[in-house]
């Protein structure tokens, strides 16, 4: 279970991130948002949902640290389910890991 000191900073890169990635036009239209569970990261997108004034979540990636405190990323497939980025190294340091994303070198995390 990830203590309360890393939770906060695991929140803070991400709210930091989120400003940064949304041009402030566009955020009546789309946001990004997390939500921390146990050991683990989701980074997801909402839209406005077509016809509907709801919003959407759209899962973009997950992070995941092991018993080692190293960050694991992972996509998820059209059945729901996560799989670990071969490419992306587990990484000690969160923040490296939200990078790999954000760059998105294997075209699976932003669409």
């Amino acid at each position: 279970m990830m203590d309360a000191f890393t939770k906060k900073r695991i929140e803070n890169i991400l709210d930091s991130y989120m400003e940064q990635k949304v041009p402030e036009h566009a955020r009546d239209q789309v946001k990004l948002n997390y939500k921390i569970r146990g050991d683990s990261v989701t980074l997801f997108e909402e839209r406005v949902g077509f016809r509907s004034d709801q919003w959407i979540q759209l899962p973009i990636a997950q992070f995941r640290r092991n018993e080692n405190n190293k960050w694991t990323v992972y996509w998820q497939d059209s059945k729901d389910r996560w799989h670990p980025v071969d490419e992306i190294t587990p990484e000690d340091d969160f923040e490296l890991q939200l990078q790999a994303v954000d760059r998105n070198n294997q075209g699976i995390f932003w669409k």
